[in-house]
Protein backbone atom coordinates (compact mmCIF):
# COMPACT_ATOMS: atom_id res chain seq x y z
CA UNK A 1 0.00 0.00 0.00
CA UNK A 2 1.39 3.39 -0.98
CA UNK A 3 1.89 6.25 1.43
CA UNK A 4 -0.85 8.17 -0.36
CA UNK A 5 -3.30 5.26 0.07
CA UNK A 6 -2.56 5.17 3.80
CA UNK A 7 -3.02 8.93 4.11
CA UNK A 8 -6.38 8.67 2.34
CA UNK A 9 -7.50 6.01 4.82
CA UNK A 10 -6.30 8.12 7.74
CA UNK A 11 -8.12 11.20 6.45
CA UNK A 12 -11.36 9.24 6.15
CA UNK A 13 -10.91 7.67 9.59
CA UNK A 14 -10.66 11.16 11.09
CA UNK A 15 -14.40 11.55 10.50
CA UNK A 16 -15.09 8.46 12.61
CA UNK A 17 -12.70 8.89 15.51
CA UNK A 18 -14.15 12.29 16.43
CA UNK A 19 -17.46 10.54 17.20
CA UNK A 20 -15.98 8.28 19.88
CA UNK A 21 -16.97 8.81 23.49
CA UNK A 22 -14.45 8.69 26.31
CA UNK A 23 -15.77 5.24 27.21
CA UNK A 24 -15.28 4.06 23.61
CA UNK A 25 -11.68 5.24 23.64
CA UNK A 26 -10.89 3.72 27.01
CA UNK A 27 -12.28 0.32 25.97
CA UNK A 28 -10.15 0.49 22.83
CA UNK A 29 -7.02 1.35 24.82
CA UNK A 30 -7.61 -1.59 27.16
CA UNK A 31 -8.06 -3.94 24.20
CA UNK A 32 -4.92 -2.58 22.49
CA UNK A 33 -2.86 -3.14 25.65
CA UNK A 34 -4.19 -6.66 26.12
CA UNK A 35 -3.49 -7.49 22.49
CA UNK A 36 0.12 -6.34 22.81
CA UNK A 37 0.69 -8.75 25.68
CA UNK A 38 -1.21 -11.53 23.90
CA UNK A 39 1.03 -11.12 20.84
CA UNK A 40 4.30 -10.94 22.78
CA UNK A 41 5.81 -13.96 21.04
CA UNK A 42 5.20 -12.68 17.51
CA UNK A 43 6.46 -9.20 18.43
CA UNK A 44 9.64 -10.61 19.96
CA UNK A 45 10.18 -12.85 16.93
CA UNK A 46 10.09 -9.86 14.58
CA UNK A 47 12.23 -7.83 16.97
CA UNK A 48 14.94 -10.50 16.88
CA UNK A 49 15.03 -10.18 13.09
CA UNK A 50 15.47 -6.40 13.44
CA UNK A 51 18.31 -6.88 15.90
CA UNK A 52 20.12 -9.40 13.71
CA UNK A 53 19.86 -7.10 10.71
CA UNK A 54 21.14 -4.12 12.71
CA UNK A 55 24.19 -5.79 14.29
CA UNK A 56 27.40 -4.28 13.02
CA UNK A 57 25.52 -1.29 11.60
CA UNK A 58 24.57 0.53 14.81
CA UNK A 59 26.26 0.77 18.22
CA UNK A 60 25.59 -1.62 21.11
CA UNK A 61 23.86 1.22 22.95
CA UNK A 62 21.49 1.71 20.02
CA UNK A 63 20.95 -2.06 19.83
CA UNK A 64 19.72 -1.85 23.42
CA UNK A 65 17.38 0.95 22.37
CA UNK A 66 16.00 -1.30 19.63
CA UNK A 67 15.68 -4.43 21.76
CA UNK A 68 12.44 -5.71 23.27
CA UNK A 69 11.75 -8.35 25.88
CA UNK A 70 8.65 -9.47 27.77
CA UNK A 71 9.18 -6.82 30.44
CA UNK A 72 9.44 -4.00 27.90
CA UNK A 73 6.31 -5.16 26.06
CA UNK A 74 4.44 -5.30 29.37
CA UNK A 75 5.73 -1.78 30.03
CA UNK A 76 4.37 -0.66 26.66
CA UNK A 77 0.99 -2.14 27.53
CA UNK A 78 1.04 -0.46 30.94
CA UNK A 79 1.82 2.88 29.28
CA UNK A 80 -1.35 2.53 27.22
CA UNK A 81 -3.40 1.45 30.25
CA UNK A 82 -2.27 4.51 32.20
CA UNK A 83 -3.98 6.68 29.60
CA UNK A 84 -7.34 5.19 30.54
CA UNK A 85 -7.25 6.91 33.94
CA UNK A 86 -6.26 10.31 32.53
CA UNK A 87 -8.90 12.94 31.70
CA UNK A 88 -10.10 13.06 28.11
CA UNK A 89 -8.88 16.39 26.69
CA UNK A 90 -11.49 16.50 23.92
CA UNK A 91 -14.33 18.94 24.60
CA UNK A 92 -12.66 20.53 27.61
CA UNK A 93 -13.65 24.19 27.95
CA UNK A 94 -10.43 26.15 28.26
CA UNK A 95 -12.06 29.53 28.73
CA UNK A 96 -15.63 30.86 28.86
CA UNK A 97 -16.77 34.42 28.27
CA UNK A 98 -20.32 35.75 28.38
CA UNK A 99 -20.66 39.02 26.48
CA UNK A 100 -23.00 41.91 27.29
CA UNK A 101 -25.07 41.04 24.25
CA UNK A 102 -25.70 37.55 25.61
CA UNK A 103 -23.25 35.62 23.40
CA UNK A 104 -21.52 32.79 25.25
CA UNK A 105 -18.05 32.13 23.83
CA UNK A 106 -16.25 28.92 24.84
CA UNK A 107 -12.69 28.15 23.85
CA UNK A 108 -12.92 24.37 23.48
CA UNK A 109 -10.24 21.69 23.16
CA UNK A 110 -10.46 19.61 19.96
CA UNK A 111 -8.21 17.00 18.29
CA UNK A 112 -5.60 17.95 15.71
CA UNK A 113 -6.97 15.37 13.28
CA UNK A 114 -4.27 13.28 11.59
CA UNK A 115 -0.99 13.23 13.50
CA UNK A 116 2.05 11.82 11.70
CA UNK A 117 5.10 10.66 13.66
CA UNK A 118 8.46 9.95 12.04
CA UNK A 119 10.75 8.09 14.42
CA UNK A 120 13.85 5.94 14.37
CA UNK A 121 14.89 2.83 16.30
CA UNK A 122 12.66 2.74 19.37
CA UNK A 123 9.79 0.25 18.93
CA UNK A 124 8.02 1.45 22.09
CA UNK A 125 7.33 4.80 20.39
CA UNK A 126 4.90 2.87 18.18
CA UNK A 127 2.57 1.98 21.04
CA UNK A 128 3.06 5.24 22.95
CA UNK A 129 2.14 7.30 19.90
CA UNK A 130 -0.85 5.17 18.98
CA UNK A 131 -2.27 5.22 22.51
CA UNK A 132 -1.84 8.97 22.94
CA UNK A 133 -3.31 9.69 19.53
CA UNK A 134 -6.40 7.57 20.16
CA UNK A 135 -7.15 8.96 23.63
CA UNK A 136 -6.75 12.53 22.33
CA UNK A 137 -9.13 11.83 19.44
CA UNK A 138 -6.53 11.74 16.66
CA UNK A 139 -5.76 9.31 13.87
CA UNK A 140 -2.05 8.47 13.79
CA UNK A 141 0.20 7.76 10.84
CA UNK A 142 3.44 6.17 12.03
CA UNK A 143 6.64 6.06 10.01
CA UNK A 144 9.27 3.86 11.70
CA UNK A 145 12.96 3.80 10.90
CA UNK A 146 14.12 0.80 8.88
CA UNK A 147 15.99 -0.70 11.86
CA UNK A 148 12.75 -1.10 13.82
CA UNK A 149 10.27 -1.69 11.00
CA UNK A 150 9.56 -5.39 11.61
CA UNK A 151 9.00 -4.72 15.32
CA UNK A 152 6.79 -1.71 14.63
CA UNK A 153 4.75 -3.67 12.09
CA UNK A 154 4.10 -6.46 14.59
CA UNK A 155 3.15 -3.96 17.29
CA UNK A 156 0.73 -2.17 14.94
CA UNK A 157 -0.86 -5.46 13.89
CA UNK A 158 -1.45 -6.32 17.53
CA UNK A 159 -3.01 -2.93 18.30
CA UNK A 160 -5.19 -3.07 15.17
CA UNK A 161 -6.44 -6.44 16.39
CA UNK A 162 -7.40 -4.77 19.65
CA UNK A 163 -9.35 -2.09 17.80
CA UNK A 164 -11.10 -4.71 15.69
CA UNK A 165 -12.17 -6.63 18.80
CA UNK A 166 -14.02 -3.48 19.90
CA UNK A 167 -15.71 -3.07 16.52
CA UNK A 168 -13.63 0.03 15.71
CA UNK A 169 -11.93 1.11 12.51
CA UNK A 170 -8.41 -0.31 12.29
CA UNK A 171 -7.40 2.74 10.24
CA UNK A 172 -7.26 4.79 13.45
CA UNK A 173 -3.67 3.43 13.61
CA UNK A 174 -1.54 3.36 10.46
CA UNK A 175 2.05 2.36 9.69
CA UNK A 176 3.78 3.54 6.53
CA UNK A 177 5.09 0.51 4.66
CA UNK A 178 7.68 2.35 2.57
CA UNK A 179 10.83 2.78 4.68
CA UNK A 180 12.73 4.77 2.07
CA UNK A 181 13.43 8.47 2.53
CA UNK A 182 10.76 9.17 -0.06
CA UNK A 183 7.96 8.28 2.38
CA UNK A 184 9.35 10.67 5.00
CA UNK A 185 9.36 13.45 2.41
CA UNK A 186 5.79 12.56 1.43
CA UNK A 187 4.65 12.97 5.05
CA UNK A 188 6.51 16.28 5.38
CA UNK A 189 4.62 17.68 2.41
CA UNK A 190 1.22 16.00 2.85
CA UNK A 191 -0.74 19.25 3.00
CA UNK A 192 -4.45 18.51 3.37
CA UNK A 193 -3.76 15.09 4.89
CA UNK A 194 -1.42 15.59 7.85
CA UNK A 195 -2.54 18.11 10.47
CA UNK A 196 0.59 17.80 12.63
CA UNK A 197 3.99 16.21 12.03
CA UNK A 198 6.18 15.13 14.95
CA UNK A 199 9.74 13.97 14.19
CA UNK A 200 11.24 11.93 17.01
CA UNK A 201 14.88 11.01 16.62
CA UNK A 202 18.36 12.36 16.04
CA UNK A 203 19.47 15.79 14.93
CA UNK A 204 19.53 14.81 11.26
CA UNK A 205 15.90 13.71 11.19
CA UNK A 206 14.66 16.72 13.11
CA UNK A 207 16.66 19.14 10.97
CA UNK A 208 15.29 17.57 7.78
CA UNK A 209 11.71 17.92 9.01
CA UNK A 210 12.15 21.51 10.15
CA UNK A 211 13.75 22.49 6.82
CA UNK A 212 11.49 20.58 4.45
CA UNK A 213 8.07 20.24 6.08
CA UNK A 214 5.19 22.19 4.56
CA UNK A 215 2.78 20.75 7.15
CA UNK A 216 2.80 22.02 10.76
CA UNK A 217 5.83 20.47 12.49
CA UNK A 218 6.97 20.29 16.12
CA UNK A 219 10.69 20.18 16.82
CA UNK A 220 11.50 17.45 19.34
CA UNK A 221 14.10 15.24 20.77
CA UNK A 222 17.72 16.30 20.38
CA UNK A 223 19.06 16.51 23.91
CA UNK A 224 22.42 18.03 24.76
CA UNK A 225 21.53 17.91 28.45
CA UNK A 226 23.73 19.60 31.05
CA UNK A 227 24.29 18.97 34.75
CA UNK A 228 26.03 21.76 36.68
CA UNK A 229 27.74 20.93 39.99
CA UNK A 230 27.61 24.14 41.99
CA UNK A 231 30.17 25.19 44.61
CA UNK A 232 27.47 24.54 47.23
CA UNK A 233 26.62 21.05 45.98
CA UNK A 234 26.27 18.01 48.23
CA UNK A 235 29.06 15.91 46.66
CA UNK A 236 27.52 12.50 47.35
CA UNK A 237 24.18 13.66 45.97
CA UNK A 238 25.92 15.10 42.92
CA UNK A 239 27.82 11.86 42.21
CA UNK A 240 24.65 9.81 42.40
CA UNK A 241 22.73 12.16 40.11
CA UNK A 242 25.47 12.35 37.46
CA UNK A 243 25.85 8.57 37.50
CA UNK A 244 22.13 8.15 36.87
CA UNK A 245 21.84 10.94 34.30
CA UNK A 246 24.73 9.57 32.22
CA UNK A 247 24.68 5.79 32.61
CA UNK A 248 21.14 4.59 33.40
CA UNK A 249 20.24 4.71 29.69
CA UNK A 250 22.69 6.76 27.62
CA UNK A 251 20.86 6.21 24.33
CA UNK A 252 17.85 8.39 25.23
CA UNK A 253 17.39 12.12 24.70
CA UNK A 254 17.16 12.99 28.42
CA UNK A 255 20.56 11.47 29.23
CA UNK A 256 23.30 13.86 30.36
CA UNK A 257 25.87 14.75 27.70
CA UNK A 258 27.75 17.64 29.37
CA UNK A 259 28.98 18.07 32.94
CA UNK A 260 29.88 21.52 34.25
CA UNK A 261 31.78 21.60 37.55
CA UNK A 262 32.43 24.64 39.70
CA UNK A 263 36.17 25.18 40.22
CA UNK A 264 35.68 25.42 43.99
CA UNK A 265 34.71 21.73 44.22
CA UNK A 266 36.41 20.31 41.10
CA UNK A 267 39.49 18.89 42.86
CA UNK A 268 37.31 16.96 45.30
CA UNK A 269 34.52 16.01 42.90
CA UNK A 270 36.28 14.99 39.67
CA UNK A 271 38.55 12.22 41.07
CA UNK A 272 35.54 10.66 42.80
CA UNK A 273 33.53 10.94 39.60
CA UNK A 274 36.27 9.30 37.53
CA UNK A 275 36.40 6.36 39.93
CA UNK A 276 32.62 6.02 39.90
CA UNK A 277 32.17 6.19 36.12
CA UNK A 278 35.25 4.32 34.88
CA UNK A 279 36.39 1.67 37.34
CA UNK A 280 34.93 -1.85 37.61
CA UNK A 281 32.14 -1.11 35.15
CA UNK A 282 30.88 -3.16 32.23
CA UNK A 283 30.55 0.09 30.25
CA UNK A 284 33.08 2.66 31.52
CA UNK A 285 32.33 6.25 30.57
CA UNK A 286 34.83 8.07 28.38
CA UNK A 287 35.46 11.48 29.93
CA UNK A 288 36.25 14.21 27.40
CA UNK A 289 37.91 16.95 29.41
CA UNK A 290 38.54 20.63 28.89
CA UNK A 291 42.04 21.88 29.76
CA UNK A 292 41.26 22.72 33.38
CA UNK A 293 39.58 19.36 34.07
CA UNK A 294 42.51 17.55 32.43
CA UNK A 295 44.84 19.08 35.02
CA UNK A 296 42.92 17.22 37.74
CA UNK A 297 42.09 13.82 36.22
CA UNK A 298 43.12 11.76 33.19
CA UNK A 299 40.81 11.46 30.23
CA UNK A 300 40.39 12.27 26.55
CA UNK A 301 41.04 15.91 25.58
CA UNK A 302 37.73 17.50 24.58
CA UNK A 303 37.48 18.18 20.86
CA UNK A 304 36.09 21.23 19.13
CA UNK A 305 32.57 19.77 18.84
CA UNK A 306 32.32 17.76 22.06
CA UNK A 307 30.25 20.38 23.87
CA UNK A 308 27.80 20.47 20.95
CA UNK A 309 27.29 16.74 20.48
CA UNK A 310 24.48 14.43 21.53
CA UNK A 311 26.64 11.34 22.06
CA UNK A 312 23.86 8.86 22.97
CA UNK A 313 26.68 6.70 24.30
CA UNK A 314 28.97 6.23 27.31
CA UNK A 315 30.73 9.54 26.67
CA UNK A 316 30.61 12.67 28.83
CA UNK A 317 32.05 16.08 28.04
CA UNK A 318 33.42 17.82 31.16
CA UNK A 319 34.16 21.52 31.68
CA UNK A 320 35.18 23.55 34.74
CA UNK A 321 33.46 26.89 35.33
CA UNK A 322 33.90 29.51 38.04
CA UNK A 323 30.31 30.45 38.85
CA UNK A 324 26.64 29.68 38.31
CA UNK A 325 26.54 32.61 35.90
CA UNK A 326 29.29 31.09 33.77
CA UNK A 327 27.43 27.78 33.78
CA UNK A 328 24.26 29.50 32.60
CA UNK A 329 26.23 31.31 29.88
CA UNK A 330 27.76 28.05 28.64
CA UNK A 331 24.35 26.36 28.55
CA UNK A 332 22.83 29.28 26.63
CA UNK A 333 25.47 28.83 23.91
CA UNK A 334 25.45 25.02 23.65
CA UNK A 335 22.10 23.69 24.88
CA UNK A 336 19.36 22.26 22.65
CA UNK A 337 16.82 23.56 25.22
CA UNK A 338 15.83 20.09 26.38
CA UNK A 339 16.79 19.41 30.02
CA UNK A 340 19.37 20.95 32.38
CA UNK A 341 20.08 20.46 36.09
CA UNK A 342 21.84 22.29 38.90
CA UNK A 343 23.08 20.42 41.96
CA UNK A 344 23.26 22.87 44.85
CA UNK A 345 22.18 23.50 48.43
CA UNK A 346 22.15 27.27 47.79
CA UNK A 347 18.65 28.64 47.12
CA UNK A 348 19.93 31.83 45.48
CA UNK A 349 22.03 29.94 42.92
CA UNK A 350 19.15 27.56 42.27
CA UNK A 351 16.90 30.55 41.61
CA UNK A 352 19.41 32.09 39.19
CA UNK A 353 19.70 28.80 37.31
CA UNK A 354 15.99 28.08 37.05
CA UNK A 355 15.16 31.65 36.04
CA UNK A 356 17.88 32.13 33.42
CA UNK A 357 18.26 28.70 31.80
CA UNK A 358 15.94 28.64 28.79
CA UNK A 359 15.10 24.94 28.44
CA UNK A 360 11.91 22.89 28.47
CA UNK A 361 12.81 21.19 31.78
CA UNK A 362 15.08 22.72 34.43
CA UNK A 363 15.95 20.64 37.52
CA UNK A 364 17.27 21.40 40.97
CA UNK A 365 18.96 18.43 42.66
CA UNK A 366 17.46 15.77 40.39
CA UNK A 367 18.49 13.76 37.34
CA UNK A 368 17.60 14.93 33.82
CA UNK A 369 16.35 11.39 33.19
CA UNK A 370 12.96 12.37 34.61
CA UNK A 371 12.03 14.34 31.48
CA UNK A 372 9.53 11.76 30.33
CA UNK A 373 5.77 11.65 29.87
CA UNK A 374 5.29 8.80 32.31
CA UNK A 375 7.43 10.43 35.00
CA UNK A 376 5.52 13.71 34.53
CA UNK A 377 2.18 11.98 35.05
CA UNK A 378 1.16 12.12 31.38
CA UNK A 379 0.88 8.34 30.95
CA UNK A 380 3.38 8.29 28.10
CA UNK A 381 4.56 10.88 25.62
CA UNK A 382 4.58 11.68 21.92
CA UNK A 383 8.02 13.28 22.26
CA UNK A 384 9.86 16.05 24.06
CA UNK A 385 9.25 19.39 22.39
CA UNK A 386 12.25 21.72 22.53
CA UNK A 387 10.41 24.62 20.92
CA UNK A 388 7.99 27.11 22.47
CA UNK A 389 4.99 27.03 20.10
CA UNK A 390 2.55 25.22 20.53
CA UNK A 391 3.97 22.68 22.97
CA UNK A 392 7.05 22.49 25.19
CA UNK A 393 8.53 19.56 27.10
CA UNK A 394 6.89 16.11 27.23
CA UNK A 395 3.91 16.05 24.88
CA UNK A 396 0.90 14.30 26.36
CA UNK A 397 -2.81 14.32 25.63
CA UNK A 398 -3.44 18.04 25.99
CA UNK A 399 -0.58 18.89 23.61
CA UNK A 400 -2.22 16.73 20.91
CA UNK A 401 -5.30 18.93 20.96
CA UNK A 402 -5.80 22.38 19.53
CA UNK A 403 -8.89 24.46 20.17
CA UNK A 404 -11.80 26.12 18.48
CA UNK A 405 -14.28 28.72 19.65
CA UNK A 406 -17.87 27.59 20.09
CA UNK A 407 -20.26 30.56 20.29
CA UNK A 408 -23.87 30.21 21.45
CA UNK A 409 -26.38 32.92 20.83
CA UNK A 410 -30.09 33.66 20.75
CA UNK A 411 -30.56 35.56 17.52
CA UNK A 412 -27.85 38.20 18.05
CA UNK A 413 -26.67 40.13 15.00
CA UNK A 414 -23.88 42.62 14.62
Amino acid sequence: MTTFDILEKAKNAKKEIIKLTTDDKNKALSAMADSLVKNTDSILSENRLDIEAAKGKISDVMIDRLSLDEKRIEGMADGIRQLINLPDPVGRVLNRVERENGLVIEKTSVPMGVVAIIYESRPNVTSDAAGLALKSGNVCVLRSGKEAFRSANAIVKAMKSGLSSCGLNEDFINLIQDISRNSANELMTAVGYVDLLIPRGGAGLISACVKNATVPCIQTGTGICHVYIDEYADIDKALNIVNNAKTSRPSVCNAEEVLLVNSAVAEEFLPKLKTLLTENRKNPVELRLDERAAEIIDGTPAGENDFDTEFLDYILAVKIVDSVNEAVEHISKHSTHHSEAIITENDKNAEIFTREVDSAAVYVNASTRFTDGGEFGLGCEMGISTQKLHARGPMGLQELNTYKYIIRGNGQIR
